[in-house]
């Protein structure tokens, strides 16, 4: 099945973390990927959201084997022309007075550096997350996410709080004077595509202001047009003290960034760092990404697809659906069963999707994805999920 038993390799010789899928990707392009034998793939997981600008974009694909025949690393003690540049775009972007970033290789690094300034800043120890939250799996973002399979069999974590996602009320008793900062998605994804209310938002952000905590935003998902704005901070205005960002910030290639207020960067020198954070093969691979979503309005490209894609699915009337959810091109199917058979059967027909808990589909296309390619998953997806 996989051509040069690269499953039965990973099984005897990985640690185990991950159910490997029966196919044996080896090659893509845009929305499509290719196995080993031959067949193409609709992806409209998009690698857990890491590909918005597709898979080998030739823009980043360029920018990558340019700058790997000049520089592939330096430490990040030593200035670089391709680190400045994507802190200063990334600075750039931000609402105004985010301008101070630090760059590592992961969303979950993005996260640990969050957690680690908010203590810094605040000389205060616990954190508010929210419940269905997920932020990563290394020991400070697994303290801030939710589900216990994560978070069993490792002991003590930080100490936080979990309340209700889109609860005010709750949000404000929650945040108190021992609080150091506050963690929240602005759409939950692994949580089951859930957006923010604006009103909730409102309220952490007043409690924030109110006791002194941080506001931490994690834009590790839906950044970089996935939502139908170039961030989801931007449909509710909202301006933390934070912002986490990873995924398609490198257009597949692994780079995570911290961006926060100068009043905040207080940490002694060396008290935080990263070996290959900001590294000048990560950085080019970020600025094409970027360059590429902004020359192209992607933001643009979601919201339509995304409309069309809930739409056409909401008025399916399915039988095991729920409920049709989401912002701009992130959104789940909610069904009334578990979800893991009818995502094997996509496999099966040749579209590659992801759970967002139990029984929630959820569908990450390229923000490249041709409005052909969006209609042909759809016609599988209202297939598998009537039955057929």
């Amino acid at each position: 099945m996989f051509g040069l038993n690269a499953a039965e390799l990973e099984e005897a010789y990985s640690v185990g973390c991950y159910a490997l899928k029966p196919v044996d990707i080896v090659s893509g392009s845009g929305a499509t990927l290719r196995a080993r034998d031959g067949r193409e793939y609709l992806d409209f997981g998009a690698s857990y959201g890491a590909c918005n600008v597709g898979h080998c974009n030739p823009a980043v694909v360029e920018a990558v084997r340019r700058q790997a025949g000049e520089l592939m690393f330096i430490s990040a003690t030593y200035p670089n022309e391709r680190r400045a540049l994507l802190q200063e775009r990334l600075a750039s972007m931000m609402p105004a007075g985010l301008d101070r970033v630090f760059l590592c290789n992961s969303g979950t690094e993005a996260v640990e550096a969050a957690l680690k300034f908010a203590r810094f800043v605040t000389k205060r120890q616990r954190f508010v997350a929210m419940k269905r939250a997920f932020h990563g799996r290394t020991f400070g973002a697994l303290s801030a996410t939710f589900k216990g399979e994560y978070r069993e069999g490792f002991g003590e974590l930080l100490p936080v709080d979990f309340i209700s996602y889109n609860e005010p009320a709750e949000a404000v008793g929650a945040i108190t004077d021992s609080t150091a900062a506050v963690i929240l998605e602005l759409v939950q994804g692994e949580g089951g595509v859930h957006p923010a209310r604006s009103e909730f938002l409102d309220a952490v952000s007043r409690a924030c202001r109110e006791k002194g905590a941080l506001l931490i935003v994690d834009e590790i998902q839906t950044g970089f047009g996935r939502t139908g704005k170039m961030f989801a901070l931007e449909h509710f205005g909202a301006t933390p003290d934070i912002v986490c960002l990873a995924k398609s910030l490198g257009g597949g290639f692994p780079v995570g960034a911290m961006v926060t207020r100068k009043e905040h960067c207080v940490l002694p020198k060396a008290a935080h760092g990263s070996t290959f954070g900001g590294n000048p093969l990560a950085c080019a691979a970020a600025l094409a990404a970027i360059g590429y979503i902004q020359e192209n309005r992607l933001w643009e490209r979601a919201a339509a697809l995304g409309k069309l894609l809930m739409e056409e699915l909401s008025a399916a009337n399915l039988p095991p659906v729920r409920e049709v959810r989401g912002l701009g091109l992130m959104v789940g199917i909610e069904l009334k069963q578990k979800s893991a058979p009818y995502l094997s059967r996509l496999l099966e027909k040749g579209v590659l999707a992801m759970p967002a808990g139990v029984n929630v589909v959820r569908l990450l296309p390229p923000l490249v994805m041709s409005g052909e390619e969006l209609r042909r998953g759809i016609a599988v997806l209202k297939e598998v999920l009537a039955g057929g």
